[in-house]
């Protein structure tokens, strides 16, 4: 079986090619420090080849919901030395996924101050989870040259933070409607300085961030996370296909680790005008790095990926969350618990540290 063959990440040898896929759970302490109950649950899934972290904020201007966790004080990259430390204890890789929600954010939980978003623009049609529970979005804050500027820094510290915490590198949230995707919509991005216009100008944003983050850790340590065709929080792009042909063309020309490739959820219904073909098709075909596929792969369905030789790797959700030991029922073909949805978000160990392994 493909899947569970070993894979080497440029200089990392990944036992398998399963990724456990990033899964906010809202586990945090309200300060954003990781918790000894979350190292016990990264600790627990160490069997995947690669672990991709829950969304960490990159600063206090990129928190979006509540009880997620921080990378950007001193106290909370050291809290995140546990959780690596349990990982690797147990032979696992993990890379941290560096968050900015962008406009995907309420100021109920960002003492008040308004989410700062390319343009302001307010993200109609669905509410978001808050601390005091769901409101509807509020207008943004257009950022300005210096915010761009300053939040660029913020990633730059975030990950130099997440090598300091012990992670095996980093991966540039870039998909799921938030801050670099928001950049690169027409739906988001209004603007008409040399951040908004054309293809081009959208897409410098999330360049820019790759850039600074492969010149801060090496390229070896970077990845990047896209979802061409996900229209999650309002975004949307007149062509994603010259959108993402354009920035996976650009991405091509830098060295770094990986693109993680999400294919758009099922629960979400595909826009009138967008290509109905496969992503992976479409836009994997154009990758030259290391590839990992994405969203509701089965144990079938992702070996007969890699078998079209297009993916490297692919990434599990759910299926890891209620299953810690999913390489090994993979190999056995055993049955798969069946993920709680009513505990996915918040909570203690129940839903979370409490799946049976075999």
């Amino acid at each position: 079986m493909k899947l569970l063959t070993p894979f080497k990440l440029g200089h990392i040898e990944l036992k398998n090619r399963m990724v456990m896929a990033a899964m906010t759970r809202s586990r945090s302490f309200s300060d954003g420090m990781a918790t000894d109950l979350m190292a016990e649950y990264y600790a627990q899934r160490a069997s995947a080849g690669l672990i991709l972290s829950e969304a960490i904020n990159i600063s206090a201007d990129a928190v979006g919901s509540p009880f997620t966790p921080g990378l950007y004080t001193a106290a909370q990259v050291e809290s995140w030395k546990k959780v690596t430390d349990a990982v690797h204890a147990q032979g696992g890789v993990i890379f941290a996924q560096l968050w900015h929600t962008g406009r995907v954010a309420h100021s109920v939980d960002r003492n008040g101050a308004l989410p700062v978003a390319p343009s302001a623009i307010k993200i109609e049609g669905m509410q978001h989870f808050t601390s005091r529970g769901a409101k509807d979005f509020e207008i943004p804050r257009e950022m300005t040259a210096a915010d761009i500027r300053q939040t660029i820094d913020d990633y730059v510290q975030a990950a130099k933070n997440a090598i300091a915490a012990g992670f095996d590198g980093v991966e540039l949230h870039a998909a799921n409607g938030y801050l670099p995707q928001q950049f690169l919509s027409d739906s988001a991005n209004l603007r008409t300085d040399e951040y908004g216009g054309s293809i081009e100008n959208k897409a410098r944003f999330t360049l820019d961030v790759m850039r600074a983050l492969i010149g801060a850790v090496g390229g070896g340590k970077v990845g990047i996370k896209i979802s061409p065709l996900h229209p999650y929080a309002g975004i949307a792009f007149d062509d994603p296909s010259a959108t993402y042909t354009y920035l996976i063309n650009e991405l091509n020309k830098l060295d770094f680790a990986f693109v993680e490739l999400m294919k758009r959820s099922p629960m979400f219904p595909l826009l009138p005008h967008y290509p109905a073909d496969d992503e992976i098709e479409r836009f994997g075909k154009l990758v030259k790095h290391t590839l990992i596929a994405g969203t509701a792969y089965t144990r079938d369905t992702g070996e007969a990926e890699l078998e079209k030789g297009i993916a490297d790797l692919i990434a599990y959700g759910s299926a890891f969350l209620a299953n810690p030991d999913l390489p090994r029922r993979f190999e056995l073909g055993t049955e798969l618990n069946t993920p709680d949805r009513a505990t996915m978000f918040g909570g203690g160990e129940h839903g979370y540290t409490d799946y049976p392994v075999l």
